[in-house]
Parts: structure tokens; C-alpha cells; sequence
């Protein structure tokens, strides 16, 4: 029973990925939209920048706010 849903699981996600693939097609990019003003593309510099750099920076900030959060709530009693 395990094998035949395995094997069901298998081919719906063969079957979706397939779909997803010929609808997708690189012939559609050909095809340009009216109003489409895709502008200048990005450096390498830029995208690794937008893409890597700028959500590391802002977890870190976010990470940062919440471990500064914590402290002030966590003060030890004296006494």
C-alpha cells in the first residue's frame, strides 16, 4: 500500500512539474506586453547586494532589536 501511494505522490508531482514547464515556456518571454518598460538590468554587484546582502543585513537588525529587547526585560534582582 505504501509502494502504490509512493508511487501516486510520484507521478502528480512529475505530472505538475511537466504542466508547469510547457506553460512556462521561454516563447512567451518573446512576447512583449503592452505598457512593459522592463528598464536596465542589474550588475552582479547590485543583485548580490539586493539579493544577498540586504536580507542578511536586515535579519541581523531584526536580531539585534529582539536580543536588545530581551536584555532590558532580563535585569538581574540585586539585593
Amino acid at each position: 500500500m505504501d509502494k502504490k501511494n509512493a508511487l501516486r505522490a510520484g507521478a502528480l508531482a512529475s505530472g505538475t512539474t511537466l504542466m508547469m514547464l510547457l506553460m512556462s515556456s521561454p516563447v512567451f518571454a518573446l512576447q512583449r506586453d503592452d505598457g512593459d518598460d522592463p528598464g536596465q538590468g542589474l550588475s552582479v554587484i547590485e543583485t548580490l547586494g539586493l539579493y544577498v546582502a540586504a536580507p542578511i543585513v536586515l535579519f541581523l537588525v531584526i536580531a539585534g532589536l529582539v536580543m536588545i529587547g530581551d536584555k532590558s526585560r532580563k535585569q538581574p534582582k540585586q539585593g
